[in-house]
C-alpha cells in the first residue's frame, strides 16, 4: 500500500472536512453576520484538530520506527523541514514530590508490558515522550491504559471509573495514556532495580 493518498482518496478526505465544518457551524444565511463568525469557530476547531491529529500522527510513525525522511518526504518538505518543524525534544518532569525513575528505552510495542511490570511494583507514570516513561514510586499498585484517539465520551467514561490521564510536559502522542491505583500494596521490587533506575 503506498504512503500516500492518491487524488481520489484526497478528495474524499476533504468533502469530508468541508462537510463537517459546514454542518458544525450550521446553515450560513447572508442576513445573519453571526452565522458567519460561526462558521469561523467551527473552521478554527477543524483546523486545530487535523493539526492536532498531524502532530500525533508523525510522532506514531516516529515511535514504529519511521525517520524524519520518510516523514518528510510524505510530507513534502526536507528531513530538515519535518525534523525542526514536529521534531519537539520531549523533557522529563520536573518538580517531582517522590522518587522518580526512567523507563528507557520503551517502544510502542514495548511500553504497557513495561508499564504493566512497574506498576506492580508501585511505579506510575506521570510523564512519557518518545521512547521513554518517567515513573514515581508510591505504596501501592498501579495498573495503565493506553487509548488511540478517545473521544470526549470515552474519556469521561474512564475518568468516572477512576482513571486519570497522564498529561505529557512536551510531546504530543498518537495515544492518551492513563493511570488508575490498585487496592493492594506494591510488590517489592527486584534487587537491583533501583541501582538501574538511572
Amino acid at each position: 500500500m503506498s504512503e500516500r493518498l492518491d487524488e481520489q482518496e484526497a478528495g474524499a478526505l476533504r468533502d469530508a472536512i468541508v462537510e463537517a465544518v459546514l454542518a458544525a457551524g450550521a446553515q450560513v444565511r447572508d442576513d445573519d453576520p453571526d452565522d458567519h463568525l460561526r462558521l469561523v469557530a467551527a473552521a478554527r476547531v477543524a483546523a486545530e484538530e487535523t493539526s492536532r491529529m498531524l502532530r500525533q500522527s508523525i510522532n506514531g510513525a516516529r515511535a514504529a520506527g519511521h525517520s524524519w525522511e520518510d516523514v518528510g518526504r510524505v510530507l513534502g518538505v526536507s528531513r530538515q523541514a519535518a525534523q525542526q518543524r514536529f521534531g519537539t525534544p520531549a523533557r522529563g518532569a520536573s518538580g517531582a514530590s517522590g522518587v522518580r525513575k526512567e523507563l528507557r528505552p520503551v517502544t510502542a510495542f514495548t511500553e504497557m508490558q513495561a508499564l504493566e511490570a512497574e506498576g506492580r511494583r508501585g511505579w506510575h507514570s506521570v510523564d512519557y515522550g518518545p521512547f521513554f516513561h518517567v515513573v514515581e514510586a508510591s505504596p501501592h499498585q498501579w495498573e495503565h491504559r493506553r487509548l488511540w484517539w478517545p473521544s470526549r465520551k470515552r474519556r469521561r467514561r474512564m475518568e468516572e471509573a477512576g482513571w486519570q490521564l497522564i498529561t505529557p510536559s512536551n510531546y504530543d502522542s498518537p495515544w492518551v495514556y492513563y493511570k488508575r491505583p490498585i487496592d493492594k500494596p506494591a510488590e517489592s521490587p527486584d534487587v537491583g532495580d533501583e541501582a538501574a533506575a538511572g
